[in-house]
């Protein structure tokens, strides 16, 4: 191999590496596994599908890792099965889907908006719980009660404008927007 062709293969294996612990890194900051970010970014970048396997071998990880992870992304729609042209080939391959928007409907659907719900939830159950006790309670914990009341109500508004945005981000996926497009985003 000549000089200029290695340089250019260690070109390419860096911007594998880099892409792989940057999708890592987004993954583990949004509360998956660093390592579901890894694989997601192995099969995105493979310009074939990938059997268990092969990500394992790409990734130095576990076979039970990759396999538990693999079926993570894929029940969240961020990869899909699909199988082998040699039908005697019966390992399970696996491609990443391409469309972001998807991508993100997906996990905010999935389970960030659940979660913020669920939230509000919890949150409004307490506060009527306090309001129904209110009358029965000493001075001085009805004054305490009416303070976590006032400071459930603002965490409330908080994530009441964060299921405003999720939703509102949902229903602009819907339109697939180029997000090269948007220039502003406007609250009312």
């Amino acid at each position: 191999m000549d000089e200029q062709a290695e340089l250019n293969n260690r070109h390419l294996l860096r911007a594998n590496e880099d892409m792989l612990n940057g999708l890592g890194q987004l993954s583990d900051y949004f509360g998956f596994s660093k390592v579901m970010g890894q694989i997601y970014g192995t099969v995105l970048l493979s310009q074939e599908p990938l059997c268990l396997d092969d990500v394992v071998d790409h990734l130095d990880v576990s076979k039970a890792t990759v396999s538990l992870n693999l079926r993570t992304l894929e029940h969240l729609g961020i990869v899909r099965q699909v199988y082998s042209s040699d039908r005697s080939d019966r390992r399970k391959f696996y491609e990443a889907e391409t469309d972001f928007w998807q991508i993100i409907t997906n996990v905010i659907s999935g389970r960030e908006l659940r979660d913020v719900e669920r939230a509000i939830t919890t949150m409004e159950q307490n506060v009527a719980r306090l309001q129904e006790i209110m009358s029965t309670l000493t001075p001085d914990n009805r004054e305490l009660a009416s303070h976590y009341i006032e400071k459930i109500d603002q965490i409330q508004a908080i994530f009441r404008f964060i299921k405003l945005l999720l939703t509102t981000i949902l229903v602009q996926v819907g339109k697939s927007p180029n997000v090269g497009d948007i220039s502003e985003i406007r609250l009312e």
